[in-house]
């Protein structure tokens, strides 16, 4: 069996996502363009975000359609919050599997509200007595 690469999914992996997607049904009088598979966009998201490239920059030949359709489609999964879900779904199984070491973890204060605000800074202190005119 071969070995998969960092952004490719497995099966196993592809049965928690997939159900956590949003179903966008194919219009029948105006059908357009056949949406690209969940899958392959998934992979074109999860190779940009392991090799760092610019979203226009991704292959066509590797065949996750192109780096606009694969932002688009991670814009839309995280409007949908497939995201945070998926989080927590990992983490559960983590968890039952007794293989989550939180104490590594770290907290990021970006992530946490700051429900009453910070201090406001002092304003800067002339050296000089007196106001003194604009330079600008």
């Amino acid at each position: 069996m071969a070995k998969l690469k960092p952004w490719e999914v497995d099966d196993e992996l592809w049965a928690v996502i997939e159900p956590l997607l949003p179903r966008r049904p194919r219009r029948v009088r105006h059908p357009g363009r056949k949406r690209l598979d969940d899958r392959l966009a998934l992979q074109g998201i999860l190779f940009v975000l392991h090799t760092g490239i610019a979203w226009e920059h991704l292959p066509q030949e590797l065949g996750y359609g192109s780096g606009m359709t694969c932002w688009r489609r991670l814009d839309e999964w995280n409007r949908a919050g497939v995201w945070q879900r998926l989080h927590e779904i990992l983490l559960d199984r983590l968890r039952s599997a007794d293989v989550l070491d939180l104490s590594r973890a770290a907290v990021d204060s970006s992530q946490i509200r700051a429900l009453k605000g910070g201090r406001r800074p002092a304003r800067p202190r002339s050296i000089e007595d007196g106001p003194e005119a604009s330079t600008t």
